[in-house]
């Protein structure tokens, strides 16, 4: 180690005296540990600092939180999944009753066959579930008027002629000016039914919209209730969600024992969309039944797109605990909305001329 260090201290004295002459230090034959040093006796060029300033861009870093390991990569998963639309249009009718299901068509039943079917498998014998909710799944083609657009998932209430334990409380409050409207929701089970007095006491906070579910009206006070609207939000009542009516009654009837149902659009095909409810029990007669699913298949095609070809794609009915599933036929059962169509667009210019006031 001293010899190294005395080997260096020479080299340098060596250096400061042919500095100490005038000599330049390229004139010197350097050493090989020293010809690596990089010796320069000019400056950068001017403005070159100020373009690599420029040149440099700050990167955002966005955080990403914690991603379950499940729902990593999910679009690629989504992507790579067989697709739910369901199409056997291509395939064979079946020829006997005994057959391989997924080579050949499914058998549309009629629904009256397809609930007796079911209540032969939840005979006592069997599942032992004689009362058994009856579930209906329906897909539909959530293509819109253009092929780029879809339809947005809607929660709607069907109004049904034979009722039964939905299982579920419900919360009305009516408005109207004419006391016999009034009196007509009030009998129908609304909670609350009122005029210009009970717009007062919400607006006062003597009664709070929040505890009711849903909004209803008559035409006749729509004027009035525009002063609620920031507070009623999406809940303000309109033709097209079937809030807003003359006949006060039926309606409220139906948002308290109505088949409450959602239709969702697949997160992937967006041309894809599913509703899956309930439309009774087996213990149910099967034409009140084939009444109830008359009404939801109804209510669900005031939704349709103004496009050609049809919403509803297939119609599928199933009862827990089985896992049958029996293919329906629903297309006889559409009943033309011409008229309910004409009658809506004349109920929105009403809506629209008493906005503007």
């Amino acid at each position: 180690m001293n010899l190294g260090y005395s080997v260096l201290t020479k080299r340098l004295s060596h250096l400061i005296q042919i500095s100490s002459t005038g000599h330049f230090l390229k004139n010197v034959v350097r050493s090989p540990s020293l010809a690596a040093i990089q010796a320069r006796d000019y400056a950068a060029r001017k403005g070159t600092r100020e373009r690599k300033s420029k040149a440099k861009v700050k990167m955002e870093v966005k955080k990403i939180g914690f991603i379950p390991h499940n729902l990593r990569n999910r679009e690629k998963m989504l992507a790579s999944r067989a697709s739910k639309k369901y199409d056997d249009s291509w395939k064979r009718d079946p020829i006997d009753d005994v057959y391989v299901m997924k080579y050949y068509k499914w058998t549309v039943h009629s629904f009256v066959d397809a609930v007796k079917a079911h209540r032969e498998t939840h005979h006592p014998e069997i599942y032992n579930r004689p009362n058994a909710e009856l579930f209906v799944t329906i897909d539909l083609n959530m293509q819109g008027e253009k092929k780029t657009r879809f339809v947005d998932n809607f929660k709607r209430i069907a109004g049904i002629p034979h009722k039964f334990d939905i299982k579920e409380e419900r919360t009305v409050i009516a408005f109207a000016k004419n006391t016999e409207s009034i009196q007509e929701a009030i009998k129908a089970g609304a909670q609350m039914s009122g005029g210009v007095d009970l717009i007062k006491q919400i607006q006062n906070g003597q009664v709070l919209l929040q505890d009711f579910q849903h909004v209803i009206a008559h035409p006749d006070i729509l004027a009035e209730l525009l002063v609620l609207r920031g507070i009623m939000k999406k809940k303000f009542p309109n033709t097209k969600s079937g809030t807003l009516d003359a006949n006060l009654g039926p309606v409220v009837d139906r948002f308290l024992n109505g088949i409450a149902y959602q239709a969702l659009k697949d997160e992937y095909e967006h041309d894809f969309g599913q509703i899956e409810t309930v439309i009774g029990t087996l213990n149910m007669d099967p034409e009140d039944l084939e009444r109830n699913f008359i009404a939801l298949i109804n209510d669900i095609y005031t939704q349709k797109p103004k496009r050609e070809g049809q919403f509803v794609t297939r119609c599928l009915l199933w009862s827990p605990p089985s896992d049958e599933k029996l293919k329906v036929g629903f297309s006889h059962y559409l009943i033309d909305n011409k008229k309910k169509a004409s009658e809506e667009a004349a109920d929105e210019v009403i809506e629209e001329s008493v906005a503007a006031v």
